[in-house]
């Protein structure tokens, strides 16, 4: 078993939470046990396609921890990432007589964690939750931080709370049933944590692909110890996104537009990886990178199986759609850029040029 602890220090303490990786499900009653919680019922959330793989084992291993354990199944995709599922959450919670005390668990990717937190940060004005990330991207990215939140039509995480998880527990096992697309959508934020903190873990990806794209064990926790401690860092610093915790959404504002223009028909890491070229471009025109690191990020993400071009959907219905972005911020967008390429950096001066410019190259159109 590895872990590693996540906390904000304070008087008292903000939160803390470890994170744990291990080889199936059967330890996680332990380690629940060891949070000292005085839940006696436990929901587990996952979508239809996770509960068909995992969710009897998981349920199996909670059965002698809790006094009953009850499961909540909604359709698979990112169409159930709304305020329709979590009412229905809601009522099936209801139903069952959750009280503030009870336990929800989100088990599956980043789409259960997030409806999932956002339910628990809003159900009795708050229960506890753990996330049990069965998704690359989710180990990586989405199960850490406390970011929880649901889609408004298609405005991509419009609604949501800023809420803790009281464990994260991984089951390094459960990447092995990921489709190879699947994987790749991980690897965009891999990839891009690398490149906005650490320009040595981008160049181990690098040299480490054959082993990552082989899901090498030992690779495979190396890589995903190692972005679960840069997320860490930055969410222990900036738990709200008051500052430097804004530089996780590299790639993410070309990326939302395009996720959401394209109705959610590509995967987010897909998205993240068509912003993150944009983006490095940008870096790499105000000389904040040189030609060489731009095209070693292209070539890295194409490498790993995620497109660096795309011309679906006009330039201009792109930057229009970026105006709708969360992260806007008296008019002007938050853009992240790399200055230089393991140092991101928030910059309010981007323009409509400049982005339309990038979106062009996207395009092929320049």
């Amino acid at each position: 078993m590895q872990s590693l602890l996540i906390e904000r220090k304070g008087n008292p303490v903000e939160f803390s939470y470890p994170i744990v990786w291990e080889d199936g499900f059967k330890a996680i009653g332990s380690h629940l046990d060891m949070l000292g919680l005085s839940a006696k019922k436990a929901c587990i959330a996952a979508d239809s396609r996770v509960a068909s793989l995992y969710l009897q084992e998981l349920s199996d291993a909670l059965k002698d921890h809790f006094r009953q354990v009850d499961l909540f199944v909604f359709p698979e995709g990112e169409s159930s990432k709304n305020l329709e599922t979590v009412q229905k959450l809601y009522e099936f919670l209801i139903q069952k007589k959750y009280e503030r005390r009870d336990l929800l668990i989100a088990l599956g990717g980043g789409v259960t964690g997030d409806l999932t937190g956002f339910t628990a940060a809003t159900y009795l004005r708050g229960i506890d939750f753990i996330q049990v990330p069965t998704t690359l991207l989710a180990q990586v990215d989405s199960s850490i931080g406390g970011k929880t939140g649901v889609d408004l039509d298609q405005y991509k995480n419009m609604v949501g709370a800023f809420c803790q998880p009281r464990l994260v527990y991984m089951n390094a096992a459960s990447l092995v049933s990921l489709s190879d697309r699947q994987f790749a959508s991980g690897m965009a934020e891999v990839i891009k944590t690398a490149l906005l903190r650490d320009a040595e873990f981008f160049r181990w990806i690098l040299s480490h692909r054959q082993q990552i794209e082989a899901r090498d064990t030992e690779s495979l926790d190396a890589m995903i110890r190692r972005c679960c401690e840069i997320k860490a860092m930055v969410v222990e610093e900036d738990p709200k996104e008051q500052g430097i915790r804004a530089t996780l959404n590299l790639g993410h504002t070309i990326g939302h537009a395009i996720e959401k223009l394209m109705d959610f028909q590509l995967l987010h890491g897909e998205c993240v990886s068509l912003g993150t070229v944009a983006a490095a471009y940008i870096s790499y025109r105000r000389g904040f990178i040189p030609e060489e690191d731009y095209q070693n990020i292209r070539s890295c993400l194409r490498a790993f199986h995620l497109p660096v071009s795309f011309c679906k959907v006009p330039a201009e219905k792109i930057l229009l759609a970026t105006k709708t972005d969360k992260k806007m911020e008296g008019g002007q967008i938050k853009f992240i850029l790399l200055h230089p390429l393991g140092n991101a950096v928030i910059d309010r001066t981007v323009c409509d040029e400049e982005i339309l410019e990038a979106i062009h190259i996207l395009n092929g159109e320049a």
